[in-house]
């Protein structure tokens, strides 16, 4: 592209030259002949003028004095009494002349000049007018390298652009040319460079957050199968446990649709009226034999029969984090209590440990952000799911931590009861 750039220019600046150029070296040519012989007409008049002032007034007009007035010249006066007078140097035989001639009152004055001395200047306004064309071809092919390196070159860190985005690397570009046309391309793949980016980051999220979610049901499910095994002879507790697996297979199916759907950006229209009692309960009856082994237990409180607007297994999936947050980080009993408060169904987690550290408390639910080993998703994720079910998590008290979850109310179908205590006190 840069060599038709180049061309095209060459070619439409030598067009012009040649356009203007012969015109004008012709004009220059003709002009040039024409002032040469209007020059010796003027000097005829003059010497002829000028012989007849003097014979009037009875001076001698001599030949060195004319001569010495108009060098370069061949002059020849006739006087009337036939004298002739010749100034400056006679011209070879045969050589080319310009002449002028004019007669008044019996005196004839005729000047001479040799032809080559006009075609010498002629041929110095012409190679004037060609080098003055030299250096216009000159200009105008650093003009147009010049253009063709500032329309090319970017267009070649255009094509690396596209080149890197196509290999997965989406840095924008960020660099203008100056030229609308090609800064327009450069925001268009700066804008693709951003999307890709944010899709690329968007898939690194989803393989993490699906890393993350979906490993407290898979050990669930392995502490299941394992109970099936060591109770084989027990055909009663298999069948138990063999059903329980079946439902943490259910759970583990509906978690990899959410985190699809969150792929997706896809969340609308999964909230429904949930009885709370039956997804605590089932947490709690998942979560059981992991706190046992740790000596620890698990208590309800609060109001029963509490119904809210969420998804269930949503809701399943935030009391699994809360309690696996418990269980890694807390101490003692975690205690879970449901309550209205304010139009809205809460449930609240909590246990009998430090709690959140103090340079953690702003910032617990942030992405990557965690107070030991974790991935420092879980939380972030919990309240993810809770905002895309209308409702919100947030941290109540820091130090021992209770975590709560606002849900929207549903119906109100309460009924108190005591405080139930699953596991060791």
């Amino acid at each position: 592209m840069r060599r038709r750039l180049l061309l095209s220019t060459l070619a439409v600046a030598l067009v012009a030259i040649l356009l203007l150029g012969i015109p004008l070296a012709y004009a220059t040519h003709r002009l040039i002949y024409e002032e040469a012989q209007q020059s010796l007409e003027r000097e005829t008049s003059t010497i002829l003028g000028g012989v007849q002032l003097s014979l009037s007034t009875g001076r001698m007009v001599t030949a060195d004095r004319i001569a010495q007035g108009y060098p370069g010249r061949y002059i020849v006066i006739t006087l009337p009494d036939e004298t002739v007078l010749t100034a400056g140097e006679r011209p070879p035989k045969g050589a080319e002349l310009l002449t002028a001639s004019r007669s008044a009152g019996g005196i004839g004055v005729q000047v001479s000049q040799p032809a080559a001395q006009v075609r010498e200047e002629a041929l110095r306004q012409l190679l004037l007018i060609g080098s003055l064309a030299l250096l216009g071809v000159a200009v105008t092919v650093g003009l147009a390298i010049f253009q063709a390196r500032k329309f090319t070159l970017p267009l070649s860190d255009l094509a690396e652009t596209a080149d890197r985005l196509g290999s997965g690397d989406a840095r924008p570009c960020r660099r203008r040319y100056g030229i609308p046309e090609v800064d327009r391309v450069a925001e268009v793949l700066d804008r693709s460079a951003v999307r890709i980016a944010d899709l690329l980051a968007a898939s690194r999220e989803f393989a993490a957050d699906a890393s993350h979610q979906l490993r407290t049901p898979l050990t669930a499910l392995s502490m299941r199968l394992e109970e099936m095994v060591e109770a084989a002879d027990y055909p009663d507790i298999v069948r138990e446990e063999g059903a329980a697996a079946l439902a943490q297979a259910e759970r583990l199916v509906a978690v990899v649709e959410q985190l699809l759907a969150r792929a997706r950006h896809d969340r609308t229209g999964t909230a429904e009226p949930v009885a709370l009692d039956d997804v605590i309960a089932q947490q709690v009856e998942e979560w059981r034999p992991i706190f046992h082994r740790a000596g620890r237990g698990i208590r309800l409180a609060g109001e029963r029969g509490l119904v809210g607007l969420v998804s269930p297994h949503g809701l399943a999936q935030i009391l699994a984090t809360l309690l696996d947050n418990s269980l890694v980080h807390g101490a003692g009993t975690v205690t879970i209590t449901t309550k209205n408060s304010a139009g809205s169904v809460v449930v609240e987690v909590g246990d009998e440990g430090e709690g959140v550290p103090p340079e953690l408390e702003r910032r617990v639910f942030e992405r990557s952000v965690t107070g030991g080993d974790g991935t420092g998703l879980g939380l972030y994720l919990a309240r993810s799911l809770a905002v895309a079910d209308g409702g919100r998590l947030e941290l109540l008290q820091a130090r021992p931590a209770v975590f709560a979850v606002f849900l929207r109310q549903a119906a109100d179908i309460r009924r108190a009861e005591e405080p139930v205590v699953v596991g060791p006190a």
